[in-house]
């Protein structure tokens, strides 16, 4: 699956025709390693997802592996039929991963160990270099490359200078106040910059059904990715079919057992 880019550094921004929605499966592993074993299976979470409709699939395999393990990508990068874009931190571990299972996109991110989420964008400042070398060697791979920074008009500029194919708006500050309009002017304001210059632009953090609609409408910003509350949301909306699900095989397993007996 290709990514709709825009016109070109200095030209007017193509507006996306197709939004892309690409889900996180991060939690999916959460609740997985809360108790061990297999299940939920993320991998499984991801096919049920391509078959709802989403456009890729997402996921952060951090450095102290608390949700998403190696596996977990392994297999992902083998299955995922539509985008597979894996988010990771700057570093010469998670370049070795990337460039051996070749995702169709990776998302570079901050990450700290103390953090329970990833609480704001890459500082592109502090370590240039490392971002352009990690930057330049994903695109000789094949892989594009997304940098994950706050909406921010000097950021975005940065970051197209450092060579990133795309950017993604961190949209926590909106999802707090999404009823300020400093917030939302920001990511506007950034989204037509990046789309100016020829970036891809995406955004997500702590979007929902609640307040995703006022992000998705505008024009530059041609792909979301979305996991907490999508995931969490799943839970009870489709809680029901499992337990309707569960019912009908013990239900048929006790008819049968009558039957025999």
């Amino acid at each position: 699956m290709s990514s709709e880019g825009n016109s070109g550094p200095g030209t007017s921004p193509r507006v996306p025709r197709h939004q892309r929605l690409y889900v996180n499966i991060d939690h999916v592993a959460t609740l997985r390693q809360a108790r061990g074993g297999f299940s939920p299976d993320p991998v499984e979470a991801a096919r049920w997802c391509e078959d709802a409709g989403a456009d890729g699939i997402t996921v952060h395999l951090r450095e102290d592996r608390r949700h998403i393990q190696d596996a977990d990508v392994e297999t992902l990068s083998r299955t995922v039929r539509s985008y597979l874009n894996l988010e990771m931190a700057c570093s010469d571990e998670m370049l070795a991963i990337a460039l051996r299972l070749r995702p169709q996109q990776v998302t570079i991110v901050p990450e700290r160990r103390a953090e329970v989420t990833t609480e704001g964008g890459l500082d592109v400042k502090r370590n240039p270099a490392g971002l352009r070398r990690t930057i330049a060697a994903l695109d000789a791979a094949g892989i594009r490359t997304a940098l994950f920074i706050d909406p921010d008009l000097d950021v975005v500029h940065a970051s197209h200078e450092l060579g990133a194919t795309a950017i993604e708006l961190h949209t926590g500050q909106y999802a707090h106040h999404p009823d300020g309009p400093g917030p939302l002017l920001a990511l506007s304001a950034a989204a037509e910059e990046g789309a100016r210059l020829g970036l891809g632009v995406h955004a997500g953090h702590g979007l929902n059904v609640a307040n995703v609609a006022r992000v998705a409408g505008i024009e530059s910003i041609e792909e979301l990715n979305i996991g907490h509350a999508l995931i969490g949301r799943s839970i009870l909306i489709g809680i029901a079919g499992a337990v309707h699900e569960l019912r009908a095989v013990m239900n048929a397993a006790r008819s049968a057992g009558l039957r025999a007996g």
